[in-house]
């Protein structure tokens, strides 16, 4: 039954192409009048065929060759430089669709055929000497035509019916065609016209030059052959990539792909590592016995076999020739690293992929920068880019690659040449540098982490050593720190200053909604953009992660650097400490907090947190040494003589005055007003970063750190401000409080104290009261139920320092903060029965008055006159009934107690506290100093809301 349906469908089709084919063929001869009757002819054969193909039928063989006959016959009969580009263009349309079917059984010989024609029409040579040059539609058809021949094919798509073994079968039919040494000069010329046609500024033509291209490279051309071609074709192909064949100067990303496609097979198939082991140009050594063979190696090359002119032989000369320049033709492709395409960024990944594993032998000058491609890939914008650069370095760095150890050598010749050129680059302002060598020992650390390695299950040990000991104390910190700290110069961005903090702005226009408040940024004087920066702080944070605990050394020598002093080296290390510290800690201070890593933490890093947190908030009530210009720690300044200075100078020097006995000493930098600030900064992110890892333990150290944060939130200078309430939100979610105000009243009594012995007369800090107002204004209402020591506070440190008007005028500040936070507590509903009463009181009209004054001695209308003597108004005693009734109301649910008419409510605690506040200030009205008694007088005439 399938077989009639398929015989009636095989008719029905050759019918129609019956009505086409013969008029085709009777007007073969092609002449003036026979051109405008064939066009519409060809048109109708080929869509005709795009319809049966769209119905899934398929042309048999004998139908194939007969819809061929008329179209070969054009061909013989009319001279090829005779036929116009239209019908020619058309011819090679319906070629390529009959191709796409009689590939899988065509005869050799016409397979070569259309080989040829093809090649000769895309070249501009057709007949003996003659040409043509066609448009470049005509072109793109003959090289669709070719294409359909070319293309590999899967085996999906053989004939219904036909033996699994067909495909193999006819690629080697057309392997051992294609790589007889008399089609090789056909070959050679062909790729030698599709490389000047992939150059054409017509795209599709360029696109399926290039397709071509990679298919007889990969397929058709023999190894033999392509040391010959390998020359032009990286030449062209690194042209094209970048764009110089073009006038625009750049390319689209399927053509970088399509260019780095084609280059990839020549490199592997030319001078690739198997080739080059096979024909003894170079020598595998795995195992101790190919080291044996090793030395029975020839010393100089064996003469080379006999070969044809077209062909070139492998030796030990040619491949160091031909390494060197195509080293040369890869560098040039370093610009498409920054290729905004993610397809050409996917290209330039496999490709570097592949000559990476196949080459490692033979290209051993290119590995360092085919790795820093992948580097710079993995750390892309474009997620697909990123993880596929990542997984091609995981793969080419496992035990199971034979590239692996050479490969390992030269990631840690790559991360020693970055850090020891990145000063280099940040002293010079070359952005772009110092974030390519920031995204290399970032990418690097990233193969370290052992979570990012999770897809083969293999960690890369060996970095992860390297980096432990780069940053251990065996590690010459005290070389490449120092040398980083002397380029690293911080800034302050330029910002609006006001009068008042900023911390106080934002507390007073919005002190209920501060969900979030982030840190700000600093600047690097060095850096231009601030993706510099960020990429420098990236790498910090790689390396802390990379290393983990082994890193707390280096976090410890930068603090030692920065703790006991204020100079730029100073600050610029307390900034490499919180950056490293932070990839220690899993997280970073950029998301505000919100983003706090849950992971626990080991106890020596909690150790040395809470260590950190003390020294660090110890260091506020030190007064700095601002004449010490010295970077080295206190204890290592007498002894420490590694750091002395040996230079070579040339020139004249200088003859002094003969007086003149001591040699002249240079005069010492002296700090800007911008460094203290910035210390205190990154001290302020130093302790953000510990409370995060103590997380709900750092309650432990909050009477010491809670005074730092307080004070520089006081500050006038708008960053450190706002740095101090960035703090203060950041480690309250890292405390798991709900918000800062929570904190400070859960820790009330530890900020007060702290607060309290800096008014002491041993230890007096002026900005103390400031710190005490915006105590209470952070606490907010909840601060009433604490506020009955603050007030006491405020009045025995007035009495003590009556003398200051500072302090005076900041104690009655913090008063004056407490009173705010009453009347924002008190009820509504107490003052709307004060202005009830009040209008009550208001007498509208005095006819009332009038009524009982004419009234007043008249006696009650319904008054019993009688005298019946003395006699009580009630009964003796209580009855039995009247008991009962009191037990049954007493036993009530409704029943509420009697309250004394004369007995008064319970004041409120903000009532209480505004009692406690005028009975201490009625000493202070009759107090010596008058400003004091018009401080009082002032804040008691604020005190609204009195007991009752």
């Amino acid at each position: 039954m399938n077989t009639q349906l398929n015989d009636g469908l095989s008719q029905q089709w050759f019918t129609k192409f019956k009505y086409i084919c013969v008029p085709l063929l009777e007007k073969s001869q092609l002449s003036a009048g026979t051109v405008a009757n064939i066009l519409p002819l060809l048109s109708n054969l080929e869509s005709t065929l795009l319809d049966a193909g769209g119905t899934g039928f398929t042309l048999s063989q004998s139908l194939v060759s007969y819809i061929f006959f008329p179209l070969s016959t054009i061909l013989r009969r009319n001279d090829l430089s005779v036929i116009p580009d239209q019908i020619l263009e058309k011819i090679f349309g319906v070629l390529a669709i009959l191709c796409e079917t009689w590939w899988w059984y065509c005869d050799i010989q016409i397979w070569d055929q259309i080989f040829k024609l093809s090649s000769s029409v895309i070249e501009g040579v057709e007949g003996k000497g003659k040409g043509k040059v066609r448009d470049d539609e005509t072109k793109e058809a003959a090289a669709r035509c070719l294409w359909a021949i070319l293309r590999e094919r899967r085996a999906e798509e053989a004939p219904q019916g036909s033996p699994e073994e067909l495909l193999h079968t006819r690629v080697s039919q057309f392997q051992v065609h294609s790589q007889s040494l008399q089609f090789m000069p056909i070959l050679g010329q062909t790729i030698n016209t599709l490389l000047l046609a992939a150059k054409s500024p017509h795209l599709k033509l360029q696109r399926i030059s290039l397709k071509i291209l990679r298919a007889l490279i990969s397929v058709y051309a023999s190894e033999q052959f392509l040391p010959s071609i390998l020359p032009g074709v990286v030449s062209s192909m690194t042209r094209i990539a970048l764009g110089m064949s073009s006038k625009k100067g750049w390319v689209n990303g399927d053509i970088v792909s399509l260019s780095l496609g084609t280059l990839e097979p020549v490199i592997v198939k030319s001078l690739g590592d198997d080739v080059s082991i096979r024909e003894g140009v170079v020598r595998s050594v795995v195992d101790l016995e190919d080291f044996i063979n090793l030395t029975d190696a020839p010393a100089v090359d064996p003469k080379p076999p006999e070969l044809p002119p077209y062909l070139t032989p492998r030796t030990s000369s040619w491949l160091r020739a031909s390494a060197s320049q195509l080293h040369i033709a890869i560098n040039s492709l370093t610009p498409l690293v920054n290729h905004p395409t993610p397809l050409a960024l996917l290209a330039l990944s496999s490709f570097s992929r592949t000559i990476l594993a196949s080459t490692y032998l033979t290209l051993s000058q290119s590995r360092p920068l085919l790795l820093s491609w992948l580097l710079s890939l993995s750390n892309c914008a474009f997620p697909e880019v990123s993880q596929a650069a990542h997984h091609a370095l995981s793969e080419l760095l496992t035990a199971a690659s034979d590239a692996r150890l050479p490969l390992l050598q030269a990631l840690l010749e790559i991360s020693k040449e970055n850090l020891s050129s990145l000063p280099r680059s940040i002293v010079s302002q070359d952005d772009t540098k110092v974030e390519h060598i920031a995204g290399q020992i970032e990418a690097i650390c990233r193969l370290a982490t052992s979570s990012s390695m999770s897809s083969t299950g293999l960690g890369l040990t060996s970095i992860s050593l390297g980096i432990d000991t780069l940053l251990g104390p065996t590690g010459g910190i005290e070389k490449w720190g120092f040398t980083l700290l002397s380029v690293l110069e911080f800034t302050s961005p330029q910002m609006s200053v006001s009068q008042g903090s900023v911390a106080q702005l934002l507390l007073e226009d919005n002190a209920d909604n501060l969900d979030t408040v982030n840190f700000p940024e600093v600047m690097l004087k060095n850096a231009l953009a601030r993706s510099t920066h960020d990429a420098l702080a990236r790498m910090l944070r790689a390396l802390g992660r990379s290393s983990g605990e082994n890193s707390i050394y280096a976090v410890e020598w930068f603090i030692s650097i920065g703790r006991y002093s204020r100079t730029n080296n100073a600050i610029a290390a307390l900034w490499c400490a919180a950056r490293i510290l932070e990839g220690i800690s899993g997280y970073g201070l950029d998301e505000g907090g919100m983003a706090i890593s849950s992971r626990p933490h080991s106890r020596k890093l909690e150790r040395f947190a809470r260590g950190l947190a003390r020294d660090l908030a110890e260091s506020w009530d030190e007064e700095p040494d601002l004449n010490s210009q010295t970077d080295i720690p206190r204890t290592d300044r007498q002894t420490d003589d590694s750091l002395l200075e040996v230079g070579f100078t040339k020139g004249f020097k200088t003859i002094r005055a003969t007086l003149q006995v001591a040699e002249p000493r240079a005069t010492l930098p002296t700090l800007s007003e911008d460094q203290p600030m910035l210390h205190q900064i990154f001290r302020l992110q130093l302790l953000s970063i510990s409370a995060g890892i103590l997380q709900a333990r750092y309650t432990s150290v909050l009477i010491q750190v809670l005074y730092p944060i307080l004070h520089s939130i006081v500050s006038p200078n708008p960053h450190l401000s706002l740095t101090g309430l960035a703090t203060l939100h950041f480690m309250s979610a890292a405390m798991s409080y709900a918000s800062p105000a929570n904190l400070l009243l859960s820790n009330f009594d530890y900020a007060l104290d702290s607060v309290s012995r800096r008014l002491s007369r041993r230890w007096l800090d002026i900005d103390a009261t400031k710190v005490m107002a915006v105590l209470v204004r952070l606490v907010g209402a909840d601060v009433v139920q604490k506020a009955g020591d603050v007030v006491e506070e405020c009045f025995d440190r007035l009495d003590e320092y009556h003398g200051y008007e500072v302090i005076v005028q900041g104690l009655v500040g913090v008063l004056g903060e407490v009173i705010k936070v009453i009347e924002a507590e008190e009820p509504l509903t107490q003052k709307e029965d004060q202005d009830d009463t009040q209008s009550s009181m208001i007498t509208s009209s005095l006819e009332p008055l009038f009524e009982w004054l004419s009234h007043r001695k008249d006696l009650p209308p319904h008054e019993d006159a009688t005298d019946h003597g003395p006699a009580p108004h009630k009964a003796w005693g209580t009855t039995k009934a009247d008991e009962e009734s009191a037990e049954k109301q007493s036993d009530g649910p409704t029943t509420q107690p009697k309250v004394a008419e004369d007995t008064k409510p319970a004041p409120t605690p903000g009532q209480a506290l505004t009692k406690q506040m005028v009975s201490r200030s009625i000493y202070f009205l009759t107090h010596a100093s008058p400003v004091i008694r018009a401080r009082i007088l002032t804040l008691l005439s604020s005190c609204h809301p009195g007991p009752p």
